[in-house]
């Protein structure tokens, strides 16, 4: 096939954690053309996507930018939408996710895969805050009330919210591990960096397969007590828990979330609701990601292919 009669799939964030999985993965397939949305062109990052052969366009991720973004969308047959980082008081997400969807169809794009979450506010009936999962629930409903085929990947929890966010502290010789979950309760992870590019592909790979699907994306079921064990055995550092699941422990560790009280009901909701309800709803297929990819990264995978050994890191949105 020539280059030109590969279909173009536009990626929206793209220098993200799951974007630049979906180009890369989307772009070594060699079965498809990629469109790159960034604002960050200069960037070491998005000069190697260019390298790569991914096709950079600057477009800002904030509403009222239909045109561009349809501009931006036009001759694609597919589009991967996911929607930035938005802090509370910050509510235009949302709006955001509908507003890009929008000038998707617009412009004629014909599968538009997007990066969803639970409506946790519809499972806990309301009693739980988690406004990044809900607003992305209802940016999906809107997706697939439009004309347009629409698939979406839900991802678990990431590996390398420890790595950026949640870091490790040290005490002597000892980390000590503040962790946003009870000691023992298994949860879903993965690692977006290598794990969303896979899925994506395979749900482009199969468009009628995988129409109107709602796709877990998890690399393991894990706790976090299994994962310090796992964490000394692989490096040979002596690391401890600490609960960062309630108020007090949370703002203990990390006592700069307190400036933003709404992130720390937020941060408190979300931890809440997996608890309680599941990360995932009931009948959901946890086993599909792997499945399909079965080299989706275990947590004892991910620490012996980063090398980390509880640094700080940065991996971008």
């Amino acid at each position: 096939m020539q280059p030109e009669q590969k279909p173009l799939v536009t990626v929206v964030g793209a220098l993200s954690k799951q974007g630049r999985s979906v180009a890369r993965t989307l772009l070594q397939s060699g079965r498809y053309r990629v469109r790159a949305l960034t604002r960050r062109l200069d960037t070491p990052e998005a000069r190697s996507l260019a390298a790569d052969g991914a096709e950079l366009r600057s477009v800002p991720l904030a509403i009222g930018q239909g045109q561009a973004l349809t501009d931006a969308f036009v001759g694609s047959h597919g589009a991967f939408l996911m929607t930035p980082p938005i802090a509370p008081p910050q509510t235009h997400e949302a709006q955001l996710g509908m507003e890009m969807a929008d000038a998707a169809v617009e412009a004629g794009v014909q599968h538009i895969v997007f990066s969803a979450l639970e409506n946790v506010d519809a499972i806990s009936g309301g009693t739980k805050l988690a406004p990044h999962f809900t607003d992305k629930a209802r940016i999906e409903e809107h997706i697939r009330s439009l004309p347009v085929r629409s698939s979406f990947v839900m991802l678990a929890f990431f590996y390398t919210n420890l790595l950026e966010y949640y870091t490790p502290r040290m005490r002597g010789d000892d980390l000590i591990f503040p962790i946003y979950l009870p000691q023992d309760f298994r949860a879903p992870f993965v690692d977006p960096t290598s794990a969303t590019g896979p899925a994506v592909l395979e749900i482009f790979s199969n468009p009628d397969k995988y129409a109107g699907e709602s796709l877990p994306v998890i690399g393991d079921m894990i706790s976090p007590a299994e994962m310090i064990d796992t964490f000394t055995r692989i490096t040979g550092r002596k690391a401890v828990y600490r609960s960062a699941f309630t108020r007090e422990g949370l703002l203990r560790y990390f006592p700069e979330f307190a400036a933003n009280e709404l992130l720390v009901q937020e941060l408190l909701g979300m931890a809440e609701y997996a608890v309680e309800y599941g990360y995932y709803r009931e009948g959901r297929d946890l086993e599909w990601s792997r499945r399909t990819n079965p080299q989706s990264l275990t947590w004892e995978q991910f620490l012996r292919t980063t090398g980390w050994q509880g640094e700080p890191r940065t991996f971008g949105a």
